[in-house]
Protein backbone atom coordinates (compact mmCIF):
# COMPACT_ATOMS: atom_id res chain seq x y z
CA UNK A 1 0.00 0.00 0.00
CA UNK A 2 1.63 3.17 -1.16
CA UNK A 3 0.58 6.34 0.64
CA UNK A 4 -0.09 10.02 -1.28
CA UNK A 5 3.66 11.32 -1.89
CA UNK A 6 5.27 8.05 -2.30
CA UNK A 7 6.99 7.22 -5.14
CA UNK A 8 5.56 4.08 -5.57
CA UNK A 9 7.80 1.87 -4.18
CA UNK A 10 6.85 -0.89 -1.37
CA UNK A 11 9.38 -1.99 1.61
CA UNK A 12 9.11 -5.69 0.84
CA UNK A 13 10.04 -7.63 5.23
CA UNK A 14 11.68 -10.58 4.79
CA UNK A 15 10.03 -13.82 5.02
CA UNK A 16 10.50 -15.33 8.50
CA UNK A 17 9.63 -19.51 9.40
CA UNK A 18 7.78 -19.83 12.48
CA UNK A 19 8.66 -23.05 14.40
CA UNK A 20 6.62 -24.05 17.60
CA UNK A 21 7.15 -26.05 20.59
CA UNK A 22 3.77 -27.49 22.00
CA UNK A 23 4.75 -28.35 25.22
CA UNK A 24 7.64 -29.11 27.30
CA UNK A 25 9.31 -32.03 26.03
CA UNK A 26 9.00 -31.65 22.36
CA UNK A 27 10.47 -30.72 19.45
CA UNK A 28 9.35 -27.73 17.73
CA UNK A 29 7.28 -28.20 14.13
CA UNK A 30 7.06 -25.83 11.52
CA UNK A 31 4.06 -24.02 11.97
CA UNK A 32 4.16 -21.47 8.68
CA UNK A 33 5.90 -18.23 7.80
CA UNK A 34 5.32 -14.50 7.81
CA UNK A 35 6.58 -11.52 7.14
CA UNK A 36 8.15 -9.09 9.47
CA UNK A 37 10.93 -6.25 9.78
CA UNK A 38 13.13 -7.83 12.35
CA UNK A 39 13.25 -10.73 14.09
CA UNK A 40 11.52 -9.52 17.00
CA UNK A 41 8.75 -8.61 15.31
CA UNK A 42 8.45 -11.82 13.91
CA UNK A 43 8.50 -13.50 17.08
CA UNK A 44 5.67 -11.29 18.17
CA UNK A 45 3.61 -11.72 15.05
CA UNK A 46 4.38 -15.32 14.99
CA UNK A 47 2.96 -15.32 18.80
CA UNK A 48 -0.02 -13.66 17.84
CA UNK A 49 -0.80 -15.36 14.64
CA UNK A 50 0.01 -18.64 15.76
CA UNK A 51 -0.44 -19.38 19.76
CA UNK A 52 -3.93 -17.64 19.96
CA UNK A 53 -4.77 -20.58 21.50
CA UNK A 54 -1.93 -21.13 23.89
CA UNK A 55 -0.27 -23.74 22.27
CA UNK A 56 2.98 -23.12 22.96
CA UNK A 57 5.20 -22.66 25.08
CA UNK A 58 8.61 -21.77 22.35
CA UNK A 59 8.68 -19.93 19.31
CA UNK A 60 11.58 -19.99 17.23
CA UNK A 61 11.94 -17.83 14.31
CA UNK A 62 14.28 -18.13 11.24
CA UNK A 63 14.74 -16.42 7.87
CA UNK A 64 13.58 -17.84 4.81
CA UNK A 65 16.65 -16.76 3.16
CA UNK A 66 18.94 -18.76 5.73
CA UNK A 67 17.03 -22.30 5.09
CA UNK A 68 18.98 -24.38 2.68
CA UNK A 69 16.44 -27.53 1.57
CA UNK A 70 16.87 -30.14 -0.77
CA UNK A 71 15.13 -30.19 -4.26
CA UNK A 72 11.65 -31.92 -4.02
CA UNK A 73 12.42 -32.72 -7.71
CA UNK A 74 14.86 -34.81 -6.86
CA UNK A 75 13.51 -36.74 -4.25
CA UNK A 76 13.91 -40.31 -5.39
CA UNK A 77 18.03 -39.92 -5.92
CA UNK A 78 18.05 -37.80 -2.89
CA UNK A 79 16.70 -40.29 -0.79
CA UNK A 80 17.92 -43.52 -2.00
CA UNK A 81 20.03 -45.38 -0.39
CA UNK A 82 23.99 -45.83 -2.32
CA UNK A 83 24.29 -49.09 -4.00
CA UNK A 84 24.44 -51.62 -0.76
CA UNK A 85 23.10 -49.24 1.48
CA UNK A 86 19.92 -50.82 2.34
CA UNK A 87 20.90 -51.87 5.68
CA UNK A 88 20.61 -48.47 7.23
CA UNK A 89 16.32 -48.08 6.63
CA UNK A 90 14.18 -50.26 8.94
CA UNK A 91 12.21 -52.15 5.74
CA UNK A 92 15.40 -54.13 5.15
CA UNK A 93 14.76 -56.08 7.73
CA UNK A 94 11.70 -58.68 8.66
CA UNK A 95 10.44 -59.23 11.85
CA UNK A 96 10.68 -61.79 13.44
CA UNK A 97 8.26 -64.39 14.42
CA UNK A 98 10.11 -65.08 18.29
CA UNK A 99 9.37 -61.76 19.43
CA UNK A 100 5.39 -61.42 18.93
CA UNK A 101 5.38 -57.67 20.16
CA UNK A 102 7.44 -56.29 16.98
Amino acid sequence: MTSPGDSGTREIWPLWEVFLRPSRGLSHVHAGSLHAPDSTMAVRNARDLYTRRGEGVSIWVVPASAITASDPDAKGEFFESPEGKEYRHAVYYTASEAVPHL
